[in-house]
């Protein structure tokens, strides 16, 4: 019986992270919905999935911001654009929400330039109107920390003011970076923490660490992975790839047996993301037809049906409530 999250809201249909794509997330009946954060130059947390703001916003037409325009080192790579913080809450508040990619969904492009930006206590006031729960990404720790931001701080500091720091059964807080996610322990935060694992890589806090020597994602889907992070979160939350396993054919093998031995540890497994377009799908999945052609999705989400998962992010709310609640309900 996995959660639905709806990702970013509904950004299968409008732009993610605005007030239209959560109500929508919500009013289709997903279980929880998932708000990246980063903090603006005064502190605030911020919606948004990266903090270079060009793609999903419409700060590169405000004339009054061009001058803010620089390049950066984000997670070691090189960006060139508008950065969230370099701007204040009462400037951010200010852009509209653009879709981040048009041209697989122009639809959602039409409603670019209509809703202001977010801050996270937004979402989670969102939330709690419409019943539903919320699985809060921790975005790019590292990095802040080199620019003076603490997350773990800003983030435990935000739930204690909004009364959500203990919301066992309403809240989630996941990070791509193990350290965030220690740091947050240490200050006695109690609700469930989430190691995201990407399908390749290592994370960037721990390279930034430990450089050459830093451990890998692929090491966290190990026994010995397994039983660390079994002492140290609640869950983990791998990309579908690591759960469906395709071949050089581009067809699962999967599930993944770390599915179930995640879980026989106490571990939460959810897993991102579950999308219907052709260009998300395994290759065995595609229909003819563009990228934005939606594919068999139902063949390569019945694999982790069959996981037996715990949640399954998705951008498109309904589809997500049909497919994985009927299995639910089944």
């Amino acid at each position: 019986m996995p959660l639905v999250i709806g990702h970013r809201g509904a950004p299968g249909y409008l732009p993610e992270h605005s007030r239209s794509s959560y109500l929508r997330a919500i009013a289709e009946g997903v279980d929880a919905v998932e708000p990246d954060v980063v903090p603006s130059k005064d502190g605030v947390l911020v919606v948004r999935h990266e903090n270079e703001i060009s793609g999903t916003t419409d700060v590169s037409t405000r004339p009054e911001f061009a001058e803010r325009r620089t390049s950066k080192l984000v997670d070691g790579e090189h960006l060139t654009g508008w950065f969230v913080e370099d701007f204040t809450w009462e400037e951010l508040r200010t852009l509209q929400c653009r879709e981040r990619i048009p041209a697989l969904r122009p639809d959602s492009a039409v409603h670019d330039d209509t809703e202001p930006v977010l801050r996270l206590r937004d979402v989670l006031d969102l939330a709690r109107q419409g019943g539903v729960a919320v699985v809060l990404e921790i975005k790019h720790a590292a990095t802040f920390a080199r620019l003076g931001f603490d997350l773990a701080d800003l983030v435990d500091a935000e739930l204690r003011a909004a009364g959500w720091r203990d919301a066992e059964d309403a809240l989630v807080i996941e990070s791509f970076e193990p350290l965030v996610l220690a740091r947050l322990r240490e200050r006695g935060i109690r609700v469930p923490l989430v190691q995201l694992i990407e399908a390749e890589g290592t994370p960037w806090d721990l390279r930034e660490r430990d450089g050459a020597d830093a451990a890998p994602y692929a090491s966290m889907l190990t026994t010995a992975g397994l039983d660390a992070l079994a002492g140290e979160v609640q869950g983990i939350s791998p990309d579908k790839l690591s759960v469906l396993v395709p071949d050089e054919r581009g067809a699962a093998r999967g599930p993944a047996r770390f599915v179930r031995e995640a879980q026989d540890r106490g571990l939460r497994v959810l897993t991102w993301t579950c999308r219907p377009e052709n260009a998300f799908l395994l290759p065995v999945h595609r229909a003819p037809g563009s990228e934005r052609t939606f594919g068999d999705w139902r063949g390569e989400w019945a694999v982790l049906r069959d996981a037996e998962l715990d949640g399954v992010f998705v951008d498109h709310p309904d589809l997500g409530v049909d497919f994985f609640g009927t299995a639910r309900n089944s």
